[in-house]
């Protein structure tokens, strides 16, 4: 039995190395794998011997010669392969070991390997008579077996082929992203994913769901730890990111401790305040009814003193923070021990974000708030005060980050009222100035878009919102403007509008 042994990542080598010889196999090995194998004692013989020709172009061309591909890609149930073999002088190679250049550590043409691919996918191809091994992480798996059986499985082979045709792929998608570098939205798209976690169920129990991330590239889930509490869902996924991103947004625009309860996505509470505890009360007074089942975000460590705010109130199907007292955690496992209780990093900024409609996906760039306050225009007559920017701020963030048709009232750094999801903006305006009642009053108003008549604009001042902000640009400006005027409120136009479906 014979081995074609070629690697970049050497992790494992000597040990899978030695063990094929011990087991009887012929190694064949070229350029710097050969050289290790030197290094460490292990006999085999080298890719130019069998080829009879020299390594040449800087190592570019070793292993693309017939003698290698022939011996690989021979069928052995067809007796005129095996005869035209014999013929050639060529012997068969029942096993290839190969890894490729790590193209996305340093892309550059030199990375670009050739022979690499070639090798892995002609044994792929031949996987009923050949083995190919990709990933260090195999290389155990597959000696056992070898031990045990004398043979790898047509099971493994087909699984090992699948693996190794997946590596190739993902090595030309690196390839083809680096090459489309600066096109933002290039002719093709390839990303390749790596399954990262089988879930419970998808959206609802009959739909099987999963996570997979960009092949090679760990997000913020795969940092984060599970402390308690039962397997996640696909909503539970979703719907915690949410809540994690806005409470980091949140933080990032007051500096001060914030707390995010979301519920299908969409803010049922936040607010900014002294300290964590403070954060979580204000923002379970907005909507305490919703908050129920929802997800409870904390831009910080959960103590003891928090547990216990946080027990006291609605049940929570996830609590994430950056980390949880085991006290903390005793005290909300003692609360409901199904509650997933996540301790996590920072979540990265978010990538290119992909969407299928049936047989086609719309690709867009992430939605960020790139305008901030000081970019904002003042276009009422009545200029906000200190407290009223700091209100307007998180409004129009909270606004931002909820389903669309959206309208948020914050008061003293406190959502009150969020208004989400609606066909119409003042339907939206209506919702939100329910839900805050008299809180409304003197507090802040945001609208994802743009007003595009006064109606929506002066259901929130008959509320007592005494400064609002939208993106502006109607053709119904005027008139906006003007019914702000009228009401003596503070209409700030931030010029980009924030839809989210």
């Amino acid at each position: 039995m014979r081995a074609l042994v070629s690697v970049y990542d050497k992790e494992g080598l000597a040990e899978l190395a030695r063990g094929l010889v011990d087991l009887g196999w012929e190694l064949l090995a070229s350029g710097n794998t050969a050289a290790a194998l030197a290094e460490a004692g292990i006999p085999h013989r080298a890719v130019s011997d069998v080829t009879g020709a020299p390594e040449i172009l800087s190592g570019r061309v070793k292993t693309l010669h017939p003698a290698i591909h022939g011996g690989i890609l021979a069928d052995r149930s067809v007796p005129e392969h095996m005869a035209e073999l014999v013929q050639q002088g060529f012997e068969p190679i029942d096993l290839v070991v190969c890894n490729l250049y790590p193209f996305s550590s340093d892309p550059s043409v030199e990375l670009i390997d050739v022979g690499g691919p070639t090798m892995v996918r002609a044994a792929a191809k031949t996987f009923a008579h050949v083995g190919v091994v990709t990933r260090p992480a195999d290389y155990p798996g597959l000696l056992e077996e070898l031990r045990r059986e004398g043979s790898l499985s047509e099971t493994t082979r087909r699984r090992l082929a699948r693996a190794a045709f997946a590596h190739t792929a993902a090595y030309d998608a690196a390839i083809v992203g680096w090459l489309d570098e600066g096109d933002r939205l290039p002719a093709s798209l390839h990303p390749t994913l790596e399954l990262a976690e089988v879930l419970r169920y998808g959206e609802n129990p009959h739909q099987r769901g999963a996570r997979y991330r960009v092949a090679g590239e760990a997000s913020w889930w795969d940092r984060a730890e599970q402390l308690a509490g039962t397997a996640l869902s696909y909503l539970n996924l979703f719907d915690t990111d949410a809540a994690w991103r806005l409470v980091h947004e949140l933080v990032a625009d007051s500096g001060r401790p914030a707390v995010a309860i979301i519920k299908h996505a969409n803010a049922c509470g936040a607010a900014a305040a002294g300290d964590l505890v403070e954060a979580y009360r204000r923002a379970l007074e907005c909507d305490a009814t919703s908050a129920f089942g929802g997800i409870v975000a904390v831009a910080g460590a959960i103590d003891l003193a928090l547990a216990e705010a946080i027990a006291a109130g609605p049940q929570a199907d996830v609590i994430v923070a950056s980390s949880i007292a085991p006290e903390a955690r005793d005290r909300l496992v003692a609360r409901r021990k199904s509650t997933r209780l996540l301790a996590a990093p920072a979540p990265e900024p978010a990538g290119t974000q992909l969407r299928s409609i049936g047989g086609s996906v719309l690709v867009q760039e992430a939605d960020h708030l790139a305008a901030g306050p000081g970019e904002w225009r003042v276009v009422s007559k009545a200029q906000p005060t200190e407290d009223q920017w700091r209100d307007l701020v998180l409004a129009w963030r909270v606004c931002a980050r909820t389903q669309s048709n959206a309208v948020v009232v914050v008061t003293d750094g406190q959502a009150v009222g969020v208004g989400a999801g609606q066909p119409s903006r003042v339907g939206a305006a209506e919702i939100a100035v329910a839900k805050a009642g008299d809180r409304a009053k003197g507090g802040a108003g945001a609208s994802d878009a743009f007003f595009p008549f006064p109606d929506g604009l002066e259901v929130l001042a008959a509320a007592g919102v005494s400064a609002v902000v939208h993106p502006g640009g109607s053709i119904g400006d005027a008139a906006v403007i003007e019914a702000a005027d009228n009401a003596r409120i503070v209409l700030v136009a931030t010029g980009e509008r924030h839809f989210r479906h």
